[in-house]
């Protein structure tokens, strides 16, 4: 699983016009799933971003994590994230997981997420969405759970 974190003041994404998630304050998140991710790889996920202190604490160091400041989250589904990009000049998709097991890991990631009792929104799966985001800071951290950086 691959995962773009954004801290983020609010964001939200729509679906043929309407907003089908929101948040405030919090993280985010672009989740990508490759044919070979398994549950394991969305347990060590979910902990690192429940626990990666990129908020700022009353000395403006980057101390808290979203958990600490009881932030929000924002879930997209992100098969892109998936490329392979090496050969040519039009990327490739197909590690991407198919739907029949992109779908369970992708809600399972959720249900983890919510586990914290922050507030966990998302996006649909597989439909046309437009994502707006106030990336705060910018803080970005690029995630993956193959090489685990």
């Amino acid at each position: 699983m691959k995962a773009v974190i954004q801290r983020v003041s609010e964001a939200s994404v729509k679906v043929d016009g309407k907003i089908v998630g929101e948040i405030n304050t919090g993280f985010m998140l672009l989740v990508g799933i490759d044919e070979n991710d398994e549950k394991t790889d969305a347990d060590w996920l979910v902990q690192k971003i429940l626990n990666l202190r990129v908020f700022s604490d009353e000395n403006d160091k980057l101390n808290l994590s979203i958990k600490d400041i009881n932030g929000e989250i924002l879930c997209i589904s992100q098969f892109t994230l998936i490329a392979d990009y090496k050969k040519g000049n039009r990327p490739s998709f197909i590690k991407a997981a198919k739907p029949d097991k992109a779908i369970p890991l992708f809600e399972y990631f959720k249900e983890e997420l919510l586990k914290s009792c922050l507030k966990v929104e998302s996006g649909i799966f597989g439909a046309n969405m437009k994502v707006s985001l106030t990336n705060d800071g910018p803080v970005t951290i690029v995630m993956d759970t193959i090489t685990k950086q």
